[in-house]
């Protein structure tokens, strides 16, 4: 159905719009801008897909609501407020070691990830921890920065209200060591015991939304263990959240050991399945990478009959 035009909303005049631009390796989308306010003008970039937050805005009108809103959340009247709001909240984490970076972006200024941000040997996982601290953030891989005098990648923090708090899950030494014992130390993808190994969700992050997130408690039982993860190395580990990522981006499920073979379904994502949130692991159902013991037990009975 053609929108009718009389309801598209209007920009805000004070907004200029420039390139529309893809981060493939977060899976996110920004529209660089301008916001122009009375006395000031703030040069960035606004996520319009955003796994973090929710935010998927997609057609035209979408995303001139969500600039329309950001801007007013922009407004220099309402960064002291925010800033305070923000500094109780940092005042009672623990994130003793995130909090430097977010002290270097509060103003939300581009920062070069080379010279502007705290000196840190893991910088992308104290980022990776603004975001899910519910921050709404932007990368840039390719901006030129004058005082390392090539283009470096730069990041910037809207100073806007936080987002729901994601992350990932998280559990206790003692389930983790439970979760390897249950799965006995097996390595689901080279089918042999590893001493080496971590707990895989099966259900790919990339895939869940601020609802998914779910305690794991140190009684979880085996069953609930057996099907929540599997156990790979940290290569497949990686390796996996590559394809999922990838699947995530073109609707093209993935396949392990280059056989292409779904247990359920085919190599497109079901049109009837939402790409995030709790009912999105309905698509990764049939996937060898969701569930390798199941994968290779329906191949083998395949295999059996011929």
């Amino acid at each position: 159905m053609t929108p009718d035009k009389t309801q598209m909303p209007v920009l805000n005049k004070n907004i200029k719009i420039g390139r529309l631009r893809e981060h493939k390796k977060a899976s996110e989308r920004y529209v660089d801008v301008i916001f122009r306010y009375d006395n000031e003008s703030w040069q960035g970039s606004v996520p319009i897909e955003y796994r973090r937050t929710g935010t998927l805005a997609t057609t035209k009108s979408e995303i001139i609501e969500l600039l329309n809103d950001t801007y007013e959340k922009m407004d220099p009247k309402n960064y002291d407020g925010w800033l305070k709001k923000e500094k109780e909240f940092w005042d009672k984490s623990n994130a003793k070691v995130t909090r430097p970076f977010f002290e270097a972006m509060k103003d939300g200024k581009w920062k070069c990830r080379n010279c502007e941000l705290p000196e840190n040997p893991n910088w992308a996982r104290r980022f990776q921890d603004i975001k899910e601290f519910g921050y709404t953030t932007a990368t840039d891989t390719k901006k030129f920065c004058k005082k390392c005098g090539k283009n470096t990648t730069h990041v910037i923090l809207l100073p806007i209200p936080r987002g729901h708090e994601t992350g990932y899950e998280t559990w206790s030494p003692e389930l983790r060591k439970k979760i390897i014992k249950v799965l006995n130390n097996y390595d689901i993808y080279e089918c042999r015991t590893n001493r080496s190994l971590l707990p895989d969700h099966k259900f790919p992050e990339i895939r869940w939304d601020k609802d998914t997130r779910e305690e794991n408690p140190e009684d979880m039982s085996d069953i609930q263990i057996k099907d929540k993860f599997q156990l790979l190395s940290n290569q497949r580990n990686q390796q996996k959240r590559e394809v999922c990522r990838g699947c995530y981006q073109t609707g093209k499920r993935g396949f392990p050991y280059g056989v292409k073979f779904f247990y359920e379904g085919e190599e497109n994502w079901p049109a009837d399945v939402p790409k995030t949130g709790k009912d999105a692991e309905k698509g990764c159902i049939g996937c060898g990478w969701y569930d390798l013991a199941e994968w290779r037990k329906k191949l083998n009975e395949i295999i059996s009959q011929i």
